[in-house]
């Protein structure tokens, strides 16, 4: 008679994120690895404008509205307890977060993240994720879906999420933590008609095409 198995099953740890494949973003969440691919253009343009947006007004001493006393950064590894998230864009006042130039993760957690939704990562984004974030305390919490077209703000209260603000399309966006500077929605969208060749379509211009057969 076969006895059934007591072996308890091995819990993920940071050698399997370092392990993972490089062109995956590998993430360990209650002892499970999760793995998924790099993100589409348009997920990658959301987060690249947003990052820049609130770099520039926030991270950077301040300025065109802004106020400084942040760092923002993409894609930073956090390690929170036993989970190693990576989230798109995190930011930090900057009297929390302690300058480390040899550190490749930061076990602070931050002050405000934002997720970009893909179908790869809703799921846990909202889910087991969004769980974390409330219990390190992370106050402000932003779901942006590049393909709806819609950003929510969120607000951490006594260890619930509240929904402050939902809006889409064309607008101006003035949410907290960041409602000193508003910024328009629209700029953080892939282009409906974009402005340059279809994959696969380059085109020569004709000083450099060769000649006809």
């Amino acid at each position: 008679m076969t006895k059934p198995s007591t072996d308890i099953p091995r819990r993920a740890s940071y050698r399997d994120v370092l392990d993972a494949p490089e062109h995956l973003v590998a993430e360990v969440i209650d002892g499970v690895l999760h793995t998924h691919p790099r993100p589409t253009l348009p997920h990658t343009r959301a987060a690249s404008k947003l990052g820049m947006v609130l770099g520039s007004l926030f991270d950077r001493g301040g300025g065109n509205g802004g106020t400084g006393g942040w760092y923002i950064l993409y894609e930073p590894e956090l390690h929170l307890g036993e989970d190693i998230l990576v989230p798109d864009l995190a930011g930090w006042r900057r009297e929390r977060m302690p300058v480390r130039k040899d550190a490749a993760y930061c076990s602070v957690a931050p002050d405000w993240i934002c997720e970009i939704l893909s179908p790869s990562t809703r799921a846990i984004d909202l889910g087991l994720k969004r769980d974390i974030y409330a219990r390190e305390g992370v106050v402000h919490l932003w779901f942006i879906d590049p393909v709806a077209r819609e950003l929510e703000v969120f607000e951490l209260r006594q260890g619930q999420w509240i929904l402050l603000e939902s809006a889409t399309g064309q607008c101006m966006v003035s949410a907290p933590p960041f409602a000193a500077a508003p910024f328009h929605l629209d700029d953080l969208w892939w282009p409906a008609t974009p402005k340059f060749p279809a994959s696969g379509s380059i085109q020569e211009s004709p000083a450099t095409a060769p000649p006809p057969r």
